[in-house]
């Protein structure tokens, strides 16, 4: 089953709250080795000017894909999650995470083309917080391997 074309220019409700917790950035700070002191003692990030804990800037891949989840799980996006490969991923933030955040996010499919027998889809999700102010714009290209 094809990538069904047709998502082209869809855009998802968006996704339920997801509270980020001082031990989601601890834990995402030791896995991705950033040690600075911001990202693990909370006296630390408030003497740096922030209300809490600071996510290292890749923890955006966390709401990112949460929200991506949406397009990938659709039944009539015709994606077989068997034959994904991650094929690129990139941030702009506009302000930093921090715990206490609850963040959502809004997915929009800006591409889906035919690449080499295989199907590229490009997945833009906003990222926004309790206020609906943005925080984080996730670029995600996955990759539907063809059939062998």
């Amino acid at each position: 089953m094809a990538v069904n074309e047709d998502f082209l220019g869809r855009s998802y409700p968006p996704t339920p709250p997801f509270a980020v917790g001082r031990e989601h950035v601890r834990d995402f700070a030791e896995a991705v080795g950033a040690s600075d002191p911001v990202h693990h003692d909370v006296e630390a990030a408030r003497a740096a000017g922030y209300a809490d804990l600071v996510a290292p800037p890749t923890f955006a891949v966390i709401p990112g894909q949460r929200t991506d989840r949406q397009f990938v799980a659709d039944p009539e996006a015709g994606v077989d999650y068997t034959r994904v490969v991650h094929g690129e991923q990139r941030f702009t933030h506009h302000r930093p995470i921090v715990a206490g955040d609850e963040l959502r996010g809004i997915l929009h499919i800006d591409a889906v083309r035919a690449a080499g027998g295989h199907q590229m889809i490009t997945m833009r999700s906003e990222i926004v917080d309790a206020d609906d102010q943005p925080v984080s714009t996730s670029r995600s290209t996955i990759v539907v391997r063809g059939g062998e």
